[in-house]
């Protein structure tokens, strides 16, 4: 028997034809993969695409984290091993095919991002019991299910038309996209923009704004400057001098929104002993060198939260760990303690070129007290790539903006088999495999509280902050669509844009 788990959303009535044109400056440059909801990668930057160019059975919307799309509804049993979708009716693809239940079926079973091998580990099987119907059978309870398949994390329940697909094949998909979300594609200049399209037959609404051009524009006084012009409309991640300089400019409005995005050091060589990263005494060292608070006031005008942790504070399962407090001394203390008095040469900060003045305040808070290392700046996906290759060595400034909860994030950063981590620690493995099939939520919370302390003890990160984000727009935008979903990082769902006049 299958209990009713959420409900399905009311389309809005099309008023009247899209119409004008809405820029957006995009930090990141745009990157063809990003197109491919198959090959996402843990990060919140393809839903960027994602949430213009196609649609979910399941996903965040304003008001309801699991939002019925594709899906009009779905169920899951009592006993947590199946999980049910029933279809909406009358959903096309850009190209005039149906929606249907084998490109449900299609779409899973050719996900191969962040989570594929973990998803696929515990789904038995994919049934399409009739048309309108997609059942997912599990091995076992897995209490994180929808959070993995439903919500902002892996992808896996965007849906793709198999027919378009085997026919184009997989470069003909990235280069000529085709979904079912309020945009369809129209062209593409790698690194340069994108240009969409209203798609006036989206089951939720027409859009209002009939064309949405994405560029990619990595420089943030870049970004103001075209703000200014009316060369951009809506921009985003502006360090604090910038902000200040928006907030003061007639006609531009500045915006913060706050996505679950931690950012923090990886001392990646921390189980080589043969590096001075071995040495816990070290590592403390390095979080004690930090000023946090000097970081977030510079960055985002002091609305960051100061933070302990790589999960985030409004995540299901965050311990609240002790704050490390800002004491060069102490950290010098620490340093000559481990047998570098005079400090030591440490190598590179890899870090998204995107978060590069929260990386320029790291490095010089180290170099003050001895620990010497550089500046390395990496174009966003080279960035990703690398990371998930485990080639960035010794350091790296990661973030995580993925929707999830604690133990999400441990999959993904923190067990020895997780794409982003360097290695782990005996206890927290075991930790991470029992609670992932603990039904019991009280003793499930307790295992993640256990895991952070351990995390913690052992210094094995630098968190650094729980970064608010700045956004901009200017005088023709009535609504930018920034901060409409609850831990968001973009302008979404695109379709909720206006322009003064619409």
């Amino acid at each position: 028997m299958l209990e009713s788990a959420a409900h399905a959303q009311t389309p809005a009535a099309r008023v009247e034809p899209p119409a004008g044109q809405i820029t957006i400056a995009r930090t990141e440059s745009t990157a063809a993969r990003w197109f491919d909801p198959a090959d996402t990668d843990g990060a919140l930057t393809p839903f960027f695409y994602g949430y213009a160019l196609h649609d979910a059975l399941v996903k965040p919307m304003p008001g309801n984290a699991l939002t019925p799309c594709l899906a009009e509804s779905w169920t899951a049993s009592s006993d947590g091993l199946v999980y049910e979708f029933v279809l909406r009716k009358g959903v096309r693809f850009h190209n005039g095919d149906p929606v249907t239940a084998e490109d449900v079926k299609f779409s899973f079973e050719r996900y191969r991002g962040l989570a594929s091998k973990l998803m696929k580990e515990r789904v038995a099987a994919i049934e399409i019991p009739d048309p309108d119907h997609v059942r997912f059978r599990l091995k076992r309870p897995w209490p994180d299910f929808m959070t993995f398949y439903g919500t902002l994390l892996t992808g896996a329940g965007w849906v793709v038309p198999k027919k378009y697909l085997e026919k184009v094949g997989e470069d003909g998909f990235k280069k000529h996209p085709i979904g079912a979300g309020p945009y369809r594609f129209v062209s593409f200049k790698p690194g340069v923009e994108l240009v969409l399209e209203a798609n006036e037959q989206y089951w939720r609404k027409a859009p209002s704004v009939k064309t949405l051009v994405m560029r990619s524009v990595s420089d943030p006084a870049t970004r103001v400057i075209m703000l200014k012009r009316g060369e951009v409309d809506i921009a985003y991640a502006f360090g604090g001098t910038l902000a200040e300089e928006i907030k003061k400019h007639h006609g531009l409005t500045l915006k913060p929104f706050y996505p679950p995005l931690t950012v923090w050091l990886v001392f990646t060589e921390q189980w080589d002993p043969k590096s001075p990263w071995a040495d816990r005494r070290v590592r403390l060292a390095a979080n004690l060198a930090i000023d946090r608070q000097a970081i977030n006031q510079s960055e985002t005008l002091g609305l960051s939260k100061l933070t302990a942790s790589i999960i985030p504070q409004n995540f299901w399962g965050y311990w609240p760990a002790p704050l490390h407090p800002h004491d060069p001394a102490r950290a010098r203390q620490l340093l000559a303690e481990a047998g570098y008095p005079s400090g030591f040469e440490a190598g590179p900060v890899s870090v998204d070129i995107s978060w590069v003045g929260i990386a320029e305040s790291v490095v010089n808070d180290l170099r003050a007290v001895g620990i010497r290392v550089t500046f390395r700046p990496l174009e966003r996906a080279a960035f990703v790539r690398e990371h998930g290759e485990k080639r960035l060595r010794p350091i790296v400034q990661a973030s995580a903006g993925a929707f999830g909860n604690a133990a999400t994030r441990f999959e993904t950063y923190v067990a020895s088999t997780g794409p982003y981590a360097y290695g782990s620690y005996p206890d927290i493995d075991g930790l991470i495999r029992e609670q992932a099939g603990e039904t019991d939520r009280v003793k499930r919370e307790a295992m993640l509280h256990r895991i952070q302390q351990l995390i913690h003890d052992k210094v094995m990160y630098a968190p650094l902050i729980e970064q608010a984000g700045l956004a901009a727009y200017g005088p023709r935008v009535a609504e930018p669509a920034v901060g409409l979903i609850t831990n968001m990082a973009t302008s979404a769902p695109y379709e909720e844009l206006r322009l003064k006049g619409k």
